[in-house]
């Protein structure tokens, strides 16, 4: 039933910490998903530096995806949009054939207090790789939920147990939040060829074993998957239908190596416009880093 467990790793981003989980050198990709981070959990105090903001920097070829456990963000970017985020709440971003965005603090930076969420990115199909750039947001009040026997889950993006999430994707996905109580079960669907249930607090059972906070189970297709709450939990669900190999490198997702490097070349020669809101700074394309030394 479960083909592999992925485990989360830390990354000191600067004054934030992360859980990164997608891209796994084993398994690249789940479904249209490419990258999944956790991002926290923090506690931050009022008055903390800028150097924990994420500055503009640009993407290609992807949607972004951010959802908060705790905390706020305010997103701006190069189509004109300024949102705050909260918990609950999606900021679904389409970078299409290119998009630069900046993620801020503000609001924890004046009052302190948690940060909990994830944020993931999904590969375009190649219909949809130059698509023009958007943003959407939507309030928990928008996205299907459903209570029952110690569950509660919400339907984040995609079509899952029956429902469809009104935020518009472009292949065949879903993403879903589930709050489990202990010994309330829940069953994930196999309607999908690739599936996979991140435990984002707590720990659950899976096929007589447990399993908990930072740790990926891929499933294998075809049998529908019962999850168990062991302590409260909190579990991501996602997945869907494979959109084909895609490159990856720093901030930019495509189908080819050309493209990547058209990506970098634009950015690196200022040709990406900076968010409206939000352009006395940016993030410089990385250096290259050399090989390593074979007589080091």
């Amino acid at each position: 039933m479960i083909e592999m467990v992925i485990e989360q790793r830390r990354r000191d981003l600067g004054g934030f910490e992360v859980g990164r989980v997608l891209p796994f050198a084993q398994r690249r990709m789940i479904g249209p998903f490419i990258f999944f981070d956790h991002m926290g959990p923090a506690r931050f105090t009022a008055g903390f530096g800028r150097d924990v903001d994420v500055r503009p920097h640009p993407h290609i070829g992807l949607s972004t995806l951010s959802y908060l456990f705790d905390g706020a963000m305010t997103h701006r970017d190069s189509v004109g949009v300024t949102q705050a985020i909260r918990p609950g709440e999606v900021n679904w971003m389409t970078a299409g054939k290119g998009i630069t965005h900046s993620e801020r603090f503000e609001e924890l930076r004046a009052h302190g207090g948690p940060m909990d969420g994830i944020q993931a990115w999904i590969a375009l199909p190649n219909e949809a790789e130059e698509i023009d750039p958007d943003f959407s947001h939507h309030a928990a009040a928008e996205l299907p939920a459903h209570e029952s026997d110690g569950l509660v889950a919400r339907l984040i993006a995609g079509e899952a147990f029956g429902a469809r999430s009104p935020v518009k994707t472009h292949s065949p996905m879903f993403y879903v939040h589930w709050a489990l109580q202990p010994g309330a079960k829940a069953q994930l669907e196999a309607h999908y060829s690739e599936r996979a249930a991140y435990v984002a607090r707590g720990s659950v059972e899976v096929d007589g074993r447990t399993y908990g906070t930072g740790q990926m189970l891929v499933f294998a297709p075809g049998q529908p998957v019962v999850v168990t709450g062991v302590t409260p939990a909190i579990v991501m669900l996602l997945g869907g239908e494979p959109v084909g190999e895609r490159f990856i490198e720093w901030n930019v997702v495509a189908s080819s190596r050309e493209r990547i490097e058209q990506a970098k070349a634009d950015w690196r020669a200022g040709r990406m416009k900076l968010p409206d809101a939000d352009h006395d700074e940016f993030i410089p394309l990385p250096e290259p880093t050399p090989p390593a030394n074979p007589m080091s």
